[in-house]
């Protein structure tokens, strides 16, 4: 590796893990908006979501330049084309973070009813799944991310308990439905981001091992096996 394409690739891990970090705060400040009924946090969020657009902008640009002026092959190549995913993956998050942050903000200012069970538990496993999957990009460990992979089942769980249990609650309290219907689009953001965390940790597996796991077969099939109605037109689904 020369001195410069060096010099280039350490320059970008620096702004990726700049991004990474922004993304983590804007999902924490986002849940702690939802738990505490704070709308003024939740705009804050939304307004900080055009940052995380910049950032991701600026390090896809990098990733191209570096790709034209130092046409880099193995395994510098095979960074490049994981960052550019990744950080892809990262400016999703912090735009389903604004959405969840949007949520927060209405209820905020309507009448206070319960949170589902569920849905309770599911920011604390997304974060910690995003946290882990930071930790697998820092430490470029392949065994990290496949642990990220398997936790994902878990939050998927979690997002159908709480479907299950806003609908029994729809029919139950039809005078909440507003503020039910929030609460399952809050869980459909947290479980969306866990999918993202899970893209992640793939990109993660190709750059150490060269190895291209996003399609295996069996995680297709119990996704599949989930049972939950898809949103229509949904690019995450």
């Amino acid at each position: 590796m020369s001195v410069l394409l060096q010099g280039a690739i350490g320059d970008l891990k620096k702004r990726t893990l700049t991004l990474a970090a922004r993304v983590e705060q804007s999902l924490a400040e986002a849940v702690t908006a939802l738990r505490e009924r704070d709308a003024d946090l939740a705009n804050q969020v939304v307004r900080g979501d055009s940052k995380v657009d910049f950032l991701e902008v600026q390090i896809e640009e990098e990733c191209l330049k570096i790709l034209a002026l130092h046409q880099p092959v193995a395994v510098d190549l095979r960074f490049l084309v994981a960052v550019i995913k990744l950080t892809n993956d990262l400016e999703r998050i912090g735009d389903l973070a604004a959405d969840l942050a949007e949520r927060a903000a209405a209820l905020a200012w309507q009448a206070p009813i319960a949170m589902p069970p569920a849905l309770s538990e599911m920011p604390d496993a997304v974060m910690r799944l995003l946290r882990q999957c930071l930790d697998a990009v820092v430490n470029t460990d392949a065994d990290q991310a496949r642990a990220v992979c398997r936790s994902d089942d878990s939050v998927d769980e979690l997002h159908l308990q709480n479907y299950h249990d806003v609908t029994k609650r729809i029919v139950e309290q039809p005078e909440q439905a507003d503020r039910l219907i929030q609460y399952l689009s809050v869980s459909r953001y947290l479980e969306r981001i866990a999918d993202h965390c899970t893209n992640i940790a793939e990109d993660i597996i190709y750059l150490v091992e060269g190895q291209i796991v996003r399609h295996d077969a069996d995680r297709r099939i119990a996704r599949a096996s989930k049972g939950e109605p898809q949103e229509a037109g949904s690019e995450d689904a």
